[in-house]
């Protein structure tokens, strides 16, 4: 019966592996960066979604990296970057996969703007790559993407923190819960205020659609980390829920000191 039951999986993952390598051929993937069409041959390799001249133009965060936030730091010594120095977060502790620079800054509108939602496949393989066991550790339950606006994502046509969730919780083997919060205001963009703006735009940005008393850990997932201020408004509503402790994962965030 195992050896049965092993053919029939080697089967499968050969249908399956067809059936991928024959839709990229009719809808090929195109390279993160650069955006140019990638070859069948270059897909079909694990964690090969990207041209391997642009992979050498990422900035992969390395340490030494800020304890709190995950913010690469511009001195060695330090601990945390000036952004936690100076305030509380609600979630525990937060991870980056690259640094916001670069081509990548173009990657990520694409991702977001022009439907390149192909990207994650590559920026979730590379978020595993460097922090499965770390999710694994923290006994993650579920994994929750920032919502998007209703009528902003309606228009849209699709949430990028959703689209990147659901191809990382794939790769680690983790359940995505795309409806347990909801944006119920049309915020403005972060990047266009100051601290203060910031709380007042975010302040009861968030809701609970969900029963969560039996959710304890929870990582929360967004393309692009500033000061933390979303990822903290998404917390709160959490922890008044009664969710101990949130996480977070990002695609990209910039530098601290």
């Amino acid at each position: 019966m195992r050896r049965k039951a092993g053919i029939i999986q080697i089967i499968k993952e050969i249908i399956n592996g067809i059936k991928k390598q024959t839709v990229d051929l009719l809808f090929p993937r195109r390279c993160p960066l650069c955006d140019d069409v990638l070859p069948v041959f270059e897909i079909s390799q694990e964690g090969a979604c990207i041209c391997p001249e642009c992979k050498k133009k990422l900035k992969i965060v390395k340490e030494p990296v800020c304890k709190k936030c995950g913010k690469p730091l511009e001195r060695e010594r330090a601990e945390y970057c000036l952004d936690c120095v100076k305030k509380r977060h609600v979630f525990v502790q937060g991870k980056a996969v690259f640094e916001y620079c670069g081509d990548l800054q173009q990657s990520l509108y694409r991702f977001k703007y022009a439907n390149r939602r192909e990207y994650a496949d590559f920026y979730a393989a590379e978020a595993a790559k460097r922090y499965e066991k770390w999710i694994k550790q923290h006994n993650i339950q579920v994994i929750v993407p920032i919502p998007l606006y209703k009528k902003k994502q309606k228009k849209r046509g699709y949430n990028q923190a959703e689209v990147f969730a659901k191809a990382l919780g794939e790769k680690v083997g983790i359940p995505v819960c795309t409806d347990l919060l909801t944006r119920e205001k049309n915020t403005i963009p972060q990047k266009e205020l100051n601290e203060t703006e910031r709380k007042n735009n975010l302040k009861n940005a968030f809701k609970i659609t969900k029963n969560i008393v039996q959710l304890s850990y929870i990582l929360l997932v967004d393309d692009i980390y500033t000061t933390g201020s979303t990822i903290d408004a998404a917390a709160t509503v959490l922890r008044e829920a009664g969710c101990k402790y949130i996480y977070f994962i990002c695609v990209s965030i910039g530098r601290g000191f």
